[in-house]
C-alpha cells in the first residue's frame, strides 16, 4: 500500500474533540442502568434472605435497606428500571425499522430520558 501522508491527525475521535451525541449517551446509560439493576436486585434478595433467616439478622439488614443510603439505592434502582424499560421499548421500535431518522431518534432519546424521570417520580409518590 502506498505511503499516504495523513497529516498530524488522530487516528480516532478523542474525548477532547468528540462531542457526545444523545444516542451515544442513551446507549451508555442503558448499559449502566442494566448493571445498576443488579445492585438493587441483590439488595432486595439480601433483604428477603435476611427475613427468612432470623429476626436479629433481618433487623440489621432492614436498618441498612431503610437507611438514607438504602433509600438512595432503591430510588436509583427505580429510575434504572424505568429508564431500561423505556430504552428497551425504543429498541423494539427500531427493530421494526421505525423512527430511524435522526430527528425521530433524537425525539425518542429525549422521550426515554424525560419519561424515565417522570415515571420514577410518579412511582415514588404513589408507592
Amino acid at each position: 500500500m502506498a505511503d499516504v501522508n495523513r497529516g498530524n491527525r488522530p487516528l480516532s475521535p478523542h474525548l477532547q474533540i468528540y462531542r457526545p451525541q444523545l444516542n451515544s449517551i442513551t446507549s451508555i446509560l442503558t448499559r449502566i442502568t442494566g448493571n445498576g439493576l443488579i445492585v438493587g436486585s441483590l439488595l432486595i434478595v439480601w433483604w428477603l434472605l435476611a427475613a427468612a433467616t432470623s429476626e436479629d439478622y433481618f433487623n440489621t439488614v432492614n436498618a441498612f435497606v431503610t437507611s438514607w443510603f438504602g433509600d438512595l439505592i432503591m430510588f436509583l434502582s427505580l429510575w434504572a428500571l424505568w429508564y431500561h424499560t423505556l430504552a428497551g421499548i425504543r429498541h423494539l421500535i427500531w427493530d421494526n425499522a421505525k423512527m430511524l431518522d435522526l430527528e425521530s431518534a433524537e425525539k425518542l432519546g429525549w422521550a426515554v430520558v424525560g419519561g424515565s424521570v417522570i415515571l420514577t417520580i410518579l412511582t415514588a409518590l404513589i408507592v
